[in-house]
């Protein structure tokens, strides 16, 4: 049997469906309709194209302190003067300052917020932990807050927000001095949990300071959310103002030392044997030299000098401020060359964390700055320093990483290698996102943990080729996607309020970035773009416009259709081949040319047709889209020889109708078998719709096989 239909040739190569047009009356819901519903309209401050305007503006908070570290009680007792300078055009009657810590007073309100259960069952610890032991006694202490002349400064303290009253609104231009003063409990990060705390060794009854969150420090202020005060519940981080910091931190004179910022009085603080071994690592930049070492490590852990020692550091233009102390830290390093500027790599690690620390930490360190500054900006700081935190957490030119040796005896998995390593990586690379590129992370945690992310996966697999990447590639975020719908939100969610934080901050926007480089712009057009962007907002404060908005403006790409499904919905990729017709070609009446359709099973055409075909095969292909995300469809056929050959299909070809799209192709050989997304580039959920014949077995298959097993 055979069945005749005529065709025109030039509508044949060119069919696509057409879906019926929205109604009168009716919301447009193309998804490729452009983001003016979803965006801020441009303005002098935010430029269409996503660059700052001529009339951008930020504010500038400058910090002089004085940091006291009290090993045997634990305790931080600070003072600071802060300069808040108002380059807003906006007269400010009041300011707001944030106390992180307060999210671990006894009135905290962060433990009533989580919903919890009695479990089944519990460890001993655990038990002691959170129903007998009395709540940790956290929270800032406030101590004075004047104005500069010493005289009381009125203030108003609602949780983790401090609003300082001014005595006259601060007017544009002008700058306002005042001064804090405060001391708190440093908590246990191991049994508290925390982005920031101490680590104590039972064996030696030493203590690791990883130090952050530990002042009073300024909201950021600007023309998107004017004061962000939104409360620290203790997941969705921070919003900071840059500045210029003048810190001393005074501690234990055996403990060895690492902040942010410049050392001012490197003779005072190291020996000259470690001056010497500095000197030594900032002219070598193939291997750490070890600064500290283990051996001297050990020497101080048994000791406990009842002296102290004033580090003194100058930072200029950072957002935030971190240290790292103890006695028990061993201290290596190495140049890196960034473009002819020498940056120092640093880590700092007990000897618990050796020869893992050792081996990997610098190395990675220095592979950050390497991979990251080519692909966003030459890193602008004289270091980076990797500590042995036993978390993963980041501040400008500082980062508390994870990661120890498996066995007593130093010996390591290649697991625990590749996590230490990728955490370092991400945590380094955070110098960038945020503390650079300088976004809201209360807001809009994607921005610094998805652009890092995605950053990352380059950096890792320049510094090991075969690096097994389990963030951040398609295949791995579809079993998230493809979950239950009630429990996952769009990209666009604030941290707090999402269930899958990793995926949804972390994975998805990594993903998306992912598969916009690798399958929809291509790499050079894509790096070019993410360049610009981060270049372009360096030392500012960029919105979510002013990232989709650049990376269009810098490659010529309408992208409104990508952000709209991977950033502002839940929907997935979901592609398959409904159906496929064949035909070849004859003569007809009137100078015409009439197709005949093959019906015949699967893709091969009769002998008696195939002859008639002539090498000209012509195929009529049907692609439905149970999936609600538009995408390429990625085809690759198998011709009857054994070759193979590719070809993509752009997101615009679901313009017309988001559910299904039929093309006609030609070729001169027969076509065996049909595949969608080969190489899985698309996250498509769905993989058993993506062959023609089905390469999945029918459940009476499945049936008649579990039978013969």
């Amino acid at each position: 049997m055979r069945k005749q239909i005529s065709f025109v040739l030039a509508i044949l190569f060119t069919s696509v469906s057409l879906v019926a047009q929205t109604k009168k009356g009716h919301t447009n819901q193309n998804k490729f309709r452009q983001m003016k519903d979803l965006l801020a309209t441009p303005n002098d401050q935010r430029l269409a194209s996503g660059a700052p305007g001529p009339r951008y503006t930020q504010q500038q908070v400058d910090y002089d302190m004085n940091i006291v570290l009290d090993d045997e009680k634990r305790r931080i007792t600070g003072s600071e003067t802060i300069t808040y300078h108002n380059n807003s055009e906006d007269p400010l009657p009041y300011l707001w300052v944030q106390l992180d810590q307060n999210m671990r007073a006894a009135d905290s309100k962060t433990p009533d917020i989580q919903p919890s259960r009695i479990p089944n069952a519990t460890s001993k610890n655990r038990f002691q932990r959170t129903y007998v032991d009395e709540p940790f006694d956290g929270g800032f202490n406030i101590t004075g807050v004047k104005n500069i002349d010493g005289s009381n400064l009125s203030h108003t303290i609602n949780q983790t927000m401090m609003r300082i009253n001014l005595p006259k609104p601060l007017a544009s231009g002008e700058k306002f001095q005042f001064k804090i003063s405060w001391w708190y409990n440093i908590n246990n990060h191991r049994v508290q949990r925390g982005r920031s705390g101490y680590e104590h060794f039972s064996e030696d009854g030493n203590n690791n300071y990883v130090i952050a969150q530990f002042y009073p420090r300024l909201c950021v202020y600007d023309n998107v959310e004017g004061w962000q005060n939104d409360q620290f519940w203790g997941r969705s981080e921070f919003a900071l103002e840059f500045g210029d910091f003048n810190v001393n931190i005074t501690v234990p004179a055996d403990h060895v030392l690492q902040a942010t910022g410049v050392l001012q009085n490197e003779k005072e603080v190291l020996s000259k044997k470690q001056q010497k071994r500095l000197e030594l690592a900032k002219k070598t930049f193939d291997k750490p030299v070890i600064i500290h070492s283990q051996k001297e490590a050990e020497k101080a852990e048994k000791g406990r000098s009842k002296k102290t020692k004033t580090w003194k550091f100058s930072a200029k233009n950072v957002r935030d401020y971190a240290f790292a102390t103890s006695r028990k830290f061993i201290w290596d390093g190495m140049a890196v060359d960034i473009n002819g500027k020498t940056v120092m790599a640093y880590s700092l690690y007990s000897k618990e964390a050796n020869p893992l620390y050792g081996d990997h930490s610098t190395l990675a360190t220095a592979q950050t700055l390497k991979t990251y500054s080519r692909y966003t900006f030459d890193y602008p700081y004289h270091k980076a320093v990797s500590v042995d935190g036993q978390m993963g957490m980041e501040y400008p030119q500082m980062a508390f990483n994870p990661g120890r040796p498996d066995l007593p005896d130093g010996s390591y998995s290649d697991r625990m290698k590749y996590r230490m390593i990728k955490v370092t990586i991400h945590e380094v690379g955070h110098n960038y996102f945020p503390m650079i590129v300088n976004s809201d992370e209360r807001q809009w945690t994607w921005m610094d943990e998805g652009l890092n992310s995605f950053v990352e996966i380059l950096a890792e697999l320049e510094y090991d080729p075969n690096f097994p990447i389990r963030r951040g590639l398609p295949k791995n975020i579809v079993g998230y996607m493809s979950g239950d719908q009630s429990r996952i939100a769009p990209i666009m969610s604030k941290g707090d309020n999402v269930y899958s934080f990793g995926n949804n901050a972390y994975g998805k926007p990594a993903t998306a970035l992912y598969i916009l480089r690798e399958t929809i712009m291509g790499r050079e057009l894509f790096d070019h773009a993410f360049k610009t962007y981060a270049q372009r907002w360096k030392f500012k404060h960029p919105t979510p416009a002013d990232f989709f908005r650049t990376m269009e403006d810098a490659s010529a790409m309408d992208l409104d259709w990508f952000w709209r499904g991977w950033f502002y919905t839940t929907d997935v990729t979901d592609i398959g081949i409904k159906g496929v017709k064949k035909f070849y070609a004859e003569d007809g009446d009137n100078n015409r040319v009439n197709f005949v359709e093959d019906t015949s099973e699967g893709l091969t055409f009769t002998p008696a047709n195939a002859k008639k075909a002539n090498s000209k095969f012509f195929y009529e292909i049907t692609f439905d889209k149970p999936g609600g995300l538009v995408m390429p469809i990625i085809v690759e056929y198998t011709y009857k020889d054994g070759t193979k050959a590719r070809k993509k299909y752009p997101a615009q070809i679901w313009r017309f109708n988001d559910n299904e799209v039929t093309k006609a192709i030609t070729s001169d050989k027969e076509i065996v078998n049909i595949t969608i997304d080969p190489d899985l580039e698309t996250a498509d959920v769905d993989t058993s719709n993506n062959s023609y014949p089905s390469k999945q077995k029918s459940k009476f298959e499945k049936f008649k096989n579990k039978i013969k097993g």
